[in-house]
């Protein structure tokens, strides 16, 4: 293993030149020293540079890096066979309850890559003719993406449990795409909370991505299984969008918000399985497409199509699902949006044929949409067969019920698929198996204690979790161990906090075989592992007051703070400062251009804590009086990462002032302080910046 850490931008190996081959067996190239910051890696293992041509490389583990392999402009590249997992990925903020809009991603540009920011097990720009195949890519953030590349073949790989996404594209055409594993690439659920994805997918497909086969893949228990989005050329011109891909025979199942997402584009989606989503397919805007041969259940929705045209919708089956086929349309378009503009954006001529449908409550529900043909359509145990709603023309069920036999051709590009069948999965389904810890989807492979819920009575309900062996009770701090299921896994474990700690912790002793855990570290027979809570008694006076023009918190920073001594126009006191607001802050309250004040104090012990606070717009926080963290400025808002700030806080034992002032121009707004305890000094290491102390 060679322990060799590189700065953010440079790479560690630069490979340069014609007809390479290298071949890593037994070597290990490890980045950065600090495990358990992933979010904290930075350069690039590998990276081949433009005008290279015919380079392979085999078998490299390579982990601690922001991107493990990254080549620009190189023709007949090969990556196979390597393993490139624990490389960068973000520190989520969401918890069991709630969201925080940093842990939001954005893939919709990428033209000055953008994406690198997120980081990549393989990272190609311009290299056509490249092969990928049978690599592993998990634990990290991404797996693997490719721009501007075309003819690239995709096959055998493992690109699961990442945060992000398994194999994403942008103005990528050509390319074959098959039998791999992209599961569990998700963030942006809590089971029975939200269920919003976050813009995780397994596989992402953005911008003039064109004439692409995904076939036999298993893409299960990710944000959207198959996220596919036209692009913005496409939005500003009316022009191209993602077409004529063929997206064949995979399993798009459990995906917390769409199994198929494809907008504003033309494409084939035959044959695959895609159960227990919110939506079976997400289709606005879709043209000219086909939806034939899957098979759907228990969706909310198994097809939804806003403003779709001339699409056909047939050979499916529909189990359970909520609602069948959903077609609608709104009154008006935006004015100023060119697409509408240009495209007639009408939701009409559909063709709605040899479906079956069993035990589902409504099949169709139409708004807004004119001229829909229904054939030969089989319907059982139902609830409501046709719901009309306004704006419906030429709706024609004459030919309902009648028989027709119907099949079609095996489409001519599946001979270039070798692979028969999906990769069968090896874990648990369904979206209750969904659990998302700070760094990702929890992958079954190491010990965990899970928060699954808070009942009424305030009890924690913990499931304790492993591949195999056994589990005790070695202490706790600050929690009344109330019941416990057996020392075998899976198990429970049920407690009830303190009221008067701050600091509460559960550790348990696990007893079995060897394991990886989360940040690829090995642990095995006696290793601890627990939950921490870090509560201290938090009364936050909070005020707001209403700004304008005059008082702009950035145009007119002193008028603005000088306001903020003036009377509030409401005031109140909260345990937490953990805010998200979608609209007003309260009943004849403003929704936009508002400041806030809150201020708390927290008893602590001597020692290093994390401080971190979202914001948006613009927040600045003060520790006794010392301004601390200063987000003042709308770049904190140009990405959602940035709306989080951290830095770290060494505190000496008593008292301390904590005081956020926050302005919100418009739109979303929020507000959510963060502070937890850094238990050993060593672990100063953690942080790159320097340590303030008060």
């Amino acid at each position: 293993m060679y322990q060799l850490s590189t700065s953010e931008d440079q790479a560690l190996i630069e490979i340069t030149g014609n007809d390479i081959q290298l071949d890593f067996t037994g070597v290990v190239l490890k980045g950065n020293t600090d495990e358990q910051r992933p979010d904290e890696f930075t350069g690039i293992a590998i990276k081949i540079m433009p005008g290279s041509r015919n380079i392979q490389i085999r078998n490299a583990r390579i982990n601690g890096y922001k991107i493990a392999i990254l080549a620009d402009s190189v023709t007949g590249l090969s990556i196979q066979q390597c393993d490139l997992s624990f490389n960068y990925r973000q520190q989520l903020k969401s918890n069991l309850d709630r969201e925080d809009i940093s842990d939001w991603m954005s893939y919709h540009k990428n033209d000055h890559n953008e994406w690198i920011r997120y980081g990549a097990g393989i990272y190609l720009r311009k290299c056509n003719n490249a092969k990928i195949i049978g690599n592993t890519v998990t634990n990290g953030q991404c797996g693997f993406m490719m721009t501007l590349s075309d003819s690239v073949t995709v096959a055998d790989n493992n690109f699961s449990f990442n945060s992000g996404v398994g194999i994403g594209l942008y103005r990528s055409s050509h390319n074959l795409i098959y039998h791999n594993r992209v599961d569990w690439n998700v963030r942006g659920y809590s089971h029975g909370k939200y269920k919003r994805g976050q813009d995780s997918a397994g596989f992402l497909v953005f911008e003039q991505c064109n004439h692409n086969i995904f076939a036999f893949n298993s893409a299960t228990h990710s944000g959207d299984g198959f996220f596919l989005w036209a692009g913005q050329h496409t939005m500003d011109t009316g022009e191209g969008g993602c077409n004529d891909n063929f997206v064949y025979g995979n399993d798009f199942s459990y995906a917390p918000t769409n199994g198929v997402e494809v907008t504003f584009s033309r494409n084939l989606i035959m044959k695959n399985v895609i159960r227990d989503c919110d939506h079976g397919i997400w289709g606005g805007y879709s043209y000219e497409s086909d939806f034939t041969d899957n098979d759907f259940a228990f969706n909310r929705i198994g097809i939804a199509i806003e403003h779709g045209q001339n699409n056909n919708i047939a050979l499916n089956r529909f189990l359970y699902d909520k609602t069948a086929i959903k077609l609608w349309s709104r009154e008006k378009q935006p004015s100023d949006w060119k697409y509408a503009q240009v495209r007639d954006t009408r939701s009409m001529n559909y063709w709605i044929a040899v479906n079956q449908f069993t035990a589902t409550e409504t099949v169709y529900d139409i708004m807004g949409t004119d001229t829909v043909a229904f054939s030969g359509n089989l319907k059982m145990a139902h609830t409501n067969g046709l719901k009309l709603g306004d704006r419906t023309h030429d709706i024609d069920t004459s030919r309902e019920d009648d028989p027709l036999d119907m099949d079609y051709v095996p489409d001519e590009r599946l001979k270039k698929v070798p692979a028969t069948k999906r990769p069968e999965s090896e874990f648990p389904k369904g979206k209750d198996n969904i659990r998302i810890t700070q760094w990702g989807p929890y992958n079954f492979e190491y010990p965990l204690l899970w928060l699954k819920k808070i009942d009424s009575a305030g009890r924690y309900h913990f499931e304790v979790l492993a591949p195999s062996g056994n589990w005790k009770v070695n202490g706790s701090l600050g929690f009344e161990i109330t019941d416990k299921g057996v020392d075998s896994f899976p198990s429970y474990l049920i407690a009830k906090p303190s009221a008067d700690a701050a600091f509460k912790e559960i550790r348990l002793e696990y007893m079995g075989d060897v394991f990886i855990d989360q940040f690829g570290k090995a642990g095995g027979n006696g290793s601890s592992f627990g939950y921490e809570l870090y509560q201290p008694k938090q009364n936050w006076d909070i005020q707001w007051f209403s700004w304008n023009e005059a008082t702009d918190p950035l145009t007119k920073e002193d008028a603005f703070m000088q306001l903020l001594s003036s009377t509030p126009i409401h005031q109140s006191t909260y345990d937490q400062l953990d805010f998200t607001w979608w609209g007003t802050i309260g009943k004849n309250l403003p929704a936009d251009s508002f400041a806030t004040v809150a201020t708390t104090h927290i008893e602590t012990e001597a020692g290093f804590y994390d401080i971190g606070i979202t914001a948006d717009d613009y927040v600045k926080v003060y520790v006794d009086g010392k301004l601390f963290i200063d987000a003042w400025d709308p770049k904190y808002t140009t990405l959602d990462e940035l709306t989080h700030q951290r830095k770290l806080l060494e505190l000496s034992k008593g008292i301390h002032e904590f005081k956020v002032i926050h302005a919100e121009r418009t739109g979303i707004a929020t507000l959510m302080f963060y502070i937890h305890p850094i238990k050993k000094q060593e672990n100063k290491i953690m942080f790159q910046q320097k340590i303030t102390s008060y």
